[in-house]
């Protein structure tokens, strides 16, 4: 009996230690500052950020916004671009560099802080359909616009200047369709499915480009979300 529930734990623990497919970190610009400055991204306003790739691949991203008290962000329209966007109809063939990827993306919405300016500062976060062929080594550009919250108030793109970016290429360049050159904002950008990954070993390429994420790990992940949970009330 003492044996199988070793062998048991030893299963799980192997399980829990195997990568998770589905996402990982491709460039990092640094963490929201949510004190200085921050730029519209609706109302008909742009903001367009680069971003390295180190692999060919990507599968949503994070970034920092200020809005109005009470504010959730709902959706947001992005596009991955050889340049920034100038802004125009959306696409405007006239004005908008190769697109690699575009569409209107369901987000996520954190409350984290509340700033000296009275705003909320919130995490956005989402996932896209991933978009392939990307150079690995290259450049490219993050742009949002078109930021919907139910009461339709602006939402604003944290301003960090790329300060404590992690990642080769930071910190970002930054353009605003009205203003033209900027600092950089606060975001990340994650890729998806084995593409992600140097070592592909035991990652099966079925019809979504790459394998699921295990369950175990999965249940692994929900213990450490829990623990995180505890330090948060602690920490608040």
């Amino acid at each position: 009996m003492k044996s199988r529930i070793a062998c048991l734990a030893i299963l799980y623990l192997a399980l829990a230690a195997a990568p998770a497919w589905e996402q990982s970190l491709t460039y990092d610009n640094g963490p929201i500052n949510g004190t200085t400055d921050a730029w519209t991204i609706n109302f008909g306003y742009v903001v367009s950020d680069t971003f390295a790739v180190d692999n060919n691949n990507v599968g949503g991203f994070s970034f920092g916004v200020w809005e109005f008290p009470g504010d959730t962000v709902t959706s947001v329209q992005w596009s991955i671009t050889s340049g920034p966007v100038a802004g125009g109809p959306w696409p405007n063939a006239l004005r908008w560099p190769t697109i690699y990827g575009a569409g209107v993306a369901n987000v996520t919405d954190r409350f984290i802080s509340t700033n000296q300016f009275g705003y909320d500062i919130d995490l956005i976060s989402a996932t896209i359909p991933s978009v392939n062929g990307l150079r690995n080594g290259g450049t490219y550009w993050l742009n949002l616009q078109n930021a919907v919250v139910p009461s339709g108030d602006p939402v604003f793109w944290d301003e960090n200047s790329g300060a404590r970016c992690k990642s080769n290429g930071c910190p970002s360049q930054a353009y605003e369709s009205a203003v033209g050159t900027i600092p950089s904002e606060a975001f990340s950008v994650t890729c998806s499915g084995c593409g992600c990954f140097t070592d592909r070993s035991g990652c099966t390429l079925g019809p979504g480009g790459g394998a699921p994420e295990p369950s175990s790990f999965m249940l692994f992940g929900s213990g450490i979300l829990g623990l995180a949970g505890v330090l948060r009330r602690r920490l608040f």
